[in-house]
């Protein structure tokens, strides 16, 4: 089983910054692609960034495009979300996933693709 644990999150104000880890351990070998989603109350799961493994590619939402940088540390398991100029639209619970031979690169921001989540780490953006 793989394991994913989040950290990082934080309450701050808008125009600052955060960076967000997500932790594999367990079985991690074989997954497709590592990204992370958010959701805020009352919304549905949102596709934020996605690190696809077999071939490198980055994706991005466009709401984040430009601010945000998804990158992975293989020696560490780890993959971050660097996330600057923060907006208050950006505050949601964020989760960390994995994908595996279902996923498509042409959704990658469907969260029906991942399998396995991690419980997911808050952040706040507000004046």
């Amino acid at each position: 089983q793989v394991q994913l644990v989040e950290s990082g999150g934080g309450s701050v104000q808008p125009g600052e910054s955060l960076r967000l880890s997500c932790t594999a351990s367990g079985f991690t070998l074989g997954y497709y692609a590592i990204g992370w989603f958010r959701q805020a109350p009352g919304k549905e799961r949102e596709g934020v960034s996605t690190f696809s493994v077999t071939d490198g590619r980055t994706f991005y939402s466009d709401s984040v495009k430009g601010r945000f940088t998804i990158s992975r540390d293989d020696a560490k398991n780890t993959v971050y979300l660097q996330m600057d100029s923060l907006k208050p639209e950006d505050t949601g619970l964020y989760y960390c996933a994995t994908a595996h031979y279902n996923w498509r690169a042409s959704t990658w921001y469907s969260a029906g693709l991942y399998d396995y989540w991690g419980q997911g780490t808050q952040v706040t953006v507000s004046s």
